[in-house]
C-alpha cells in the first residue's frame, strides 16, 4: 500500500504521519509531499528518514491514496490530477466538501456510501465531525428538528501560525500575527472570513456540511463559532430540538454505545469533557447532558474532541482503513 502524505511538514500533515505509525496502517511506501520550498527535506516516520517530493513527483509516483492537508487551493489543482494517475484522494480542506459529485465521510456515520468509483473524498470540517457523531444516533431515534451549536476552537485549528501567536504573547514578545487581535486572555468571534450572509465561513461549514452527512437538508442549523486560547480541541455547546420526545438515561445509553464517543456525564464527580483531557485522543467527549427545560424535545450537550485527530488526520486515516477493508482501493 503506497501512502502519499501531502502537505506532509504542515501541522496535520505531522499529525497523520504519528497516527499512520500508532494505527500500523499497512504503508508499503512512504510518500511525503510538499510545497516547492519542503522539497528535499527530510521527515521521519517508523524510525526511518524519508525526502519530500514535490506534487508532480508525488502524481507520477501513482500511490494507492493519498492523503491531503494542504489547504484548498492546492486540492482543487491537485487531487484531479492524483486522481486522473489512479491515486485514491482523501482530502481535508473544503475544496471538495459540497461539490454534489463528492462524497463527505464520518467512517462510523457514512462510509458504506463509498464505492472504487469514488477517487476523490471530502473529509468534513474538525468541527462539523464531532457534532455529528454525536448527532446521527440521536437522529435516527428522535428526528432532529434544529440544531444551535456555540464553538469554543482551538488556536491549531488555524495552524503553526497561531500557536507561535500565542506563545509571544505568553512571553511579552512581538510577532506575527495569525489573528487581528491578541489571542492571550480573549476570546475572537471570528473563525475564517465573512460571508455575505454575516456569517464566517466555518459557521456555514456546520450549517452545510451537516445536512450532507446526516442526508438530511430539512435540518435547521445555525452556528456561532468562535476563537479560544486554547490548545488542546474544540469545544461545543450543542442545543438540539427532536421532533420526538427522549429519555435522558435512553440518550446516554445511545451515546455509550456508539462508536468513537466516550460519555463523561456525571455532575457528582465534576466529571464532563475538557480539552486538556481530550488532546492526543481520537475520541468524541461528550457530557453534560441535560434537558432544555425553556423548550419541549429538546436536548443541551457539551462536546469535545482533538481537532488535529479526530477533527482532521484520524478521521482521514479511518476513511483510507475502510476502503482498504472493504477492497475499493
Amino acid at each position: 500500500m503506497r501512502i502519499a502524505v501531502v502537505g506532509a511538514t504542515g501541522m496535520v500533515g505531522e499529525v497523520m504521519l504519528k497516527v499512520l505509525a500508532e494505527r500500523n496502517f499497512p504503508v508499503t511506501e512512504l510518500i511525503p509531499v510538499a510545497s516547492e520550498r519542503s522539497v528535499g527535506k527530510e521527515i521521519e516516520y517508523n524510525g526511518k528518514k524519508y525526502k519530500v517530493v514535490g506534487m508532480q513527483t508525488a502524481v507520477d509516483m501513482k500511490a494507492d491514496i493519498a492523503l491531503f492537508s494542504a489547504g484548498g487551493d492546492t486540492s482543487l489543482e491537485w487531487a484531479p490530477k492524483f486522481a486522473a494517475a489512479g491515486t485514491t484522494v482523501i482530502d481535508n480542506s473544503s475544496a471538495w466538501r459540497m461539490d454534489p459529485t463528492k462524497k463527505l465521510i464520518v467512517p462510523e456515520i457514512n462510509a458504506e456510501e463509498l464505492t472504487a468509483a469514488d477517487k476523490i473524498i471530502a473529509n468534513p470540517n474538525c468541527s462539523t465531525i464531532q457534532m455529528v457523531l454525536v448527532l446521527a444516533p440521536l437522529h435516527r431515534k428522535y428526528n432532529i428538528k434544529r440544531v444551535i451549536v456555540s464553538t469554543y476552537q482551538s488556536i491549531t485549528g488555524t495552524g503553526v501560525k497561531a500557536v507561535q501567536q500565542l506563545e509571544n504573547e505568553y512571553a511579552g514578545v512581538q510577532g506575527e500575527m495569525a489573528y487581528k487581535y491578541p489571542i492571550h486572555r480573549n476570546a475572537i468571534p471570528q473563525c475564517d472570513s465573512f460571508e455575505d450572509n454575516g456569517y464566517t465561513k466555518e459557521e456555514m461549514k456546520l450549517v452545510r456540511e451537516t445536512k450532507k452527512i446526516l442526508s438530511d437538508n430539512s435540518i435547521a442549523v445555525t452556528a456561532t463559532a468562535v476563537r479560544v486560547p486554547i490548545v488542546g480541541g474544540h469545544s461545543e455547546a450543542v442545543n438540539v430540538e427532536f421532533t420526538n420526545d427522549f429519555d435522558l438515561s435512553e440518550v446516554r445509553n445511545i451515546l455509550r454505545h456508539t462508536d468513537g464517543v466516550v460519555v463523561q456525564d456525571n455532575n457528582d464527580t465534576y466529571t464532563y469533557p475538557m480539552p486538556m483531557y481530550a488532546q492526543g485522543k481520537d475520541d468524541v467527549f461528550v457530557g453534560r447532558i441535560r434537558r432544555d427545560e425553556s423548550q419541549e424535545n429538546t436536548l443541551n450537550m457539551w462536546i469535545v474532541a482533538d481537532n488535529l485527530r479526530k477533527g482532521a488526520a484520524t478521521n482521514t486515516i479511518q476513511i483510507a482503513e475502510y476502503l482498504i477493508a472493504a477492497k475499493l482501493v
